[in-house]
């Protein structure tokens, strides 16, 4: 239905709003939930304790909108996230959601990698999105360079994750978590190399979905928890505490309690521009739009109050 799709877009669109948004990147960079995701999407950390990756492999504090994605801002402090910026005439300012380097067991020693994660709301922008993480991923070798590794030390290279958490995806992919890597392929005759010499780059798309599809569980049932703009906050904190044994620290249950308000603010004013367009284009009264868009009777009067402020 034409009056669906419409809404449909707007609210996406309202989606992209910068406080929610950083609500979000916040929220997803606490280390608690880096961790669920590190453990159920990550082959380094599969065994691994919630509470190990945390206090052994998580190292420092994540960059939240720090780094920069571009080459031409991209300096030799970007490990260390001093520029926090990049501009281009064409896309804007561009910085990774999520970025921090961790550590990781593998035969008896330790790896060290650098993980990006990244919170998109729009399956759609444009472009595939499985691209733009290899981008990403490709990003985060090259600006390596000189301060990792130099011309002759390649063997220095860390591999890197780019991490998608896709809250809006098609019905097809709901409730999915798929990886993107390299992997050896034999065309004439047999050879069999280190897998650490080519396993140096993995995309990760998580995509979430509703709570009765199917594999709506472990770390697919936590983010969509987390990110829940229908959840209340103390809902929250219990399914948070009961299913996943999260305790909620002050900052964490802060950083909660502000994210719905946002996603509540975000799908109020949405409502209310929806209100304002059917009443616009389909020359629809108030209660006819509200009536159009399923909101329930006990929500008309914020509506028709704001309405008569507009």
């Amino acid at each position: 239905m034409e009056l669906e799709t419409t809404l449909s877009q707007t609210i996406r669109t309202a989606g992209s709003n910068s406080d929610y948004d950083s609500a979000c990147k916040r929220l997803l960079s606490e280390k608690i939930i880096l961790a669920w995701i590190m453990k159920n999407c990550l082959e380094e950390y599969r065994e691994c304790s919630i509470s190990e990756i945390i206090e052994k492999y998580i190292e420092g504090e994540p960059q939240v909108a720090e780094v920069p994605v571009l080459p031409d801002q991209t300096n030799p402090s970007l490990i260390k996230g001093e520029r926090t910026e990049d501009k281009t005439i064409t896309e804007g300012t561009i910085t990774y959601d999520i970025r921090f380097t961790a550590t990781a067991p593998k035969s008896g020693e330790l790896i060290r990698l650098i993980i990006n994660v990244e919170a998109q709301n729009n399956f759609y922008p444009g472009y595939p999105l499985l691209k733009r993480s290899i981008y990403y991923c490709s990003r985060m070798i090259s600006a390596q360079y000189g301060t990792v590794f130099s011309s002759a030390q390649y063997d220095k290279i860390r591999k890197v994750y780019s991490i998608w958490i896709c809250m809006n995806p098609p019905k097809s992919r709901e409730n999915t978590i798929t990886q993107y890597y390299i992997a050896e392929k034999s065309l004439v005759g047999h050879v069999t190399e280190k897998v650490e010499n080519y396993d140096l780059m993995s995309a990760v798309m998580i995509c979430l979905g509703k709570p009765d599809s199917e594999n709506y569980h472990g770390v697919l049932k936590l983010l969509n928890v987390l990110l829940s703009s229908e959840t209340t906050p103390k809902e929250k904190e219990r399914i948070l505490h009961d299913d996943f044994d999260i305790e909620m620290t002050q900052n964490l249950e802060r950083e909660v309690s502000l994210m719905c308000n946002l996603s509540q603010d975000v799908v109020d004013r949405t409502l209310l521009s929806a209100i304002q367009h059917l009443m616009e284009t389909l020359n629809l009264t108030a209660e006819q739009a509200m009536a159009a868009l399923k909101i329930p009777e006990t929500e008309r009067p914020k509506y028709i109050s704001w309405l008569e402020e507009q």
